[in-house]
């Protein structure tokens, strides 16, 4: 037996497609096949497996489990919840070996997907190619035929997850927190059942939104980073009068935020925030950040004593680099925030929301206070056009020639990254669509005028020009 995979949906960071047309049934089941195989061979045996609130998402679950078995690999369900649910079963229960989330993240609800973890390490790049590779052949384990099939058991995590989350209040005076009055947006995602849960554990008065799971997202799409979609948080923060407000993707690991004025603190903000407050109690430590995050996080990390490091785009890049270099707080521009401090080094915004309630007891100052020290930075969102995938890549490396030709202060960590007297600029090539992406800050409009002008002098000299903005 045999199976081949669009050839779209195997991508660096996971697995994702259009469900009935990209994406069914046969392709969960040799997903369940192929990475049961893998850890059968690596001497495992059993493999946590969760799934999200889309409609398509508890038919994928049975057809991933189905694979595993015929692997002999045994599968516990751990049921629907946020991904990071998922990755704490991995991370928590002995005698699992591997993980398996299905979901589509913040993806429009006619798609869905797999994230994956192996042995406790992100599972991405050549381990997705190697799923596809082991399909094509049929390389499998025949569970029947070695010892035979698996089982399936259920057992209920969500409480058990949660009790977890509210640890990260430890050591702060529930008394000194019982003032704060925190909006919460789940967006009808997957992390709505959580929150119910994590909120009434919480001191403080807590306002919720969306945390009724709906894969069709009737009220606004799961994606904190689009401004657009936290309107209905804003206006909640505003009309409660509260200090500040979170809201989650459609699997709860990227958390977006405001401020008790309604301003957005942006991926990179939050994790000045995140620094400050953990760089008082573990001092001198590395804390990494995406290519896309502002100089001014960066700067700030600096001056607080710890060290900068500046990585590549990419949740699962991210992960192993903090286990590279032992670093106990990284995050991203999209809202993925990962604590290996006090926790397990995974992406789980239900966890980072709780921290960001710590971090302010902590520091002694409000959110809205947090948010207000900080540089004003005029930059761009991220910007990202269309462009044929066999000349992405091939861009970035024409556009780094001419950069190294003319002596310009370049990172080429991921993309390029040019730092010039008006601020920087980048640009670099997804990973996961047919997309270039751009961003660029500085200290004033002309500068940040200037600096987009040097971004589309680079693509007209590659016979590019910045086109359509791309959806993700």
């Amino acid at each position: 037996m045999t199976h081949s995979f669009h050839p779209t949906v195997l991508r660096e960071y996971d697995i994702r497609g259009i469900i009935d047309e990209t994406l069914g049934a046969p392709d969960a089941y040799a997903i369940g096949r192929g990475f049961g195989t893998l850890i059968k061979r690596a001497g495992g045996s059993k493999v946590a497996v969760g799934y999200d609130g889309r409609i398509s998402s508890p038919m994928l679950e049975e057809a991933v489990v189905a694979g595993l078995n015929d692997s002999g690999v045994d599968a516990l369900r751990v049921g629907m919840g946020p991904t990071p649910m998922l990755y704490y079963a991995e991370a928590s229960i002995p005698e699992v070996q591997g993980g398996i989330q299905i979901t589509g993240s913040h993806n429009p609800a006619n798609y869905n997907g797999f994230k994956m973890v192996f042995m406790g390490l992100p599972f991405f790049g050549a381990d997705i190619a190697k799923l596809g590779e082991m399909a094509e052949a049929g390389d499998w384990i025949d569970g029947e035929a070695s010892g035979g099939k698996g089982s399936s058991e259920h057992r209920e995590i969500l409480i058990t997850y949660v009790d977890r989350l509210v640890e990260g209040l430890n050591g702060i005076a529930p008394e000194s927190l019982s003032h704060l009055r925190i909006g919460w947006d789940a967006g009808n995602g997957a992390a709505g059942p959580a929150l119910e849960l994590l909120t009434k554990k919480l001191p403080g008065e807590h306002h919720l939104l969306f945390t009724e799971v709906d894969g069709n997202f009737p009220n606004h799409h799961p994606d904190p980073t689009e401004e657009k979609n936290l309107a209905d948080l804003k206006a909640l923060v505003a009309a409660k009068n509260l200090h500040f407000g979170v809201a989650f993707d459609g699997d709860g690991d990227r958390i977006g935020a405001v401020d008790g004025e309604g301003r957005v603190i942006w991926g990179d903000q939050l994790l000045m925030i995140y620094a400050e407050d953990l760089l008082r109690m573990v001092p001198g430590s590395t804390i990494i950040a995406d290519v896309k995050a502002s100089s001014a996080l960066f700067d700030r990390v600096s001056a607080l004593g710890g060290k900068p490091l500046m990585w590549k785009t990419g949740h699962s890049l991210i992960k192993s680099k903090m286990k590279e270099v032992g670093s106990p707080l990284a995050g991203e521009m999209s809202g993925h925030v990962f604590f290996a401090h006090d926790y397990y080094g995974f992406d789980d915004a239900l966890y980072a929301a709780v921290r960001l309630i710590a971090a302010s007891a902590r520091l002694g100052k409000t959110v809205t206070e947090l948010r207000g020290e900080m540089p004003a930075m005029i930059n761009t969102p991220e910007l990202r056009f269309q462009v044929d995938e066999s000349r992405k890549f091939a861009v970035i490396e024409e556009v780094k020639q001419r950069l190294s030709d003319s002596g310009a202060d370049v990172n080429g960590t991921d993309g390029v990254r040019v730092s010039t007297p008006d601020g920087w600029w980048l640009l670099r090539a997804s990973n996961t669509q047919d997309v270039l992406v751009a961003r660029a800050e500085s200290l004033s409009e002309e500068g940040l005028t200037r600096l987009m002008g040097e971004i589309d002098a680079q693509l007209a000299a590659s016979g590019l020009k910045r086109g359509p903005q791309a959806g993700h």
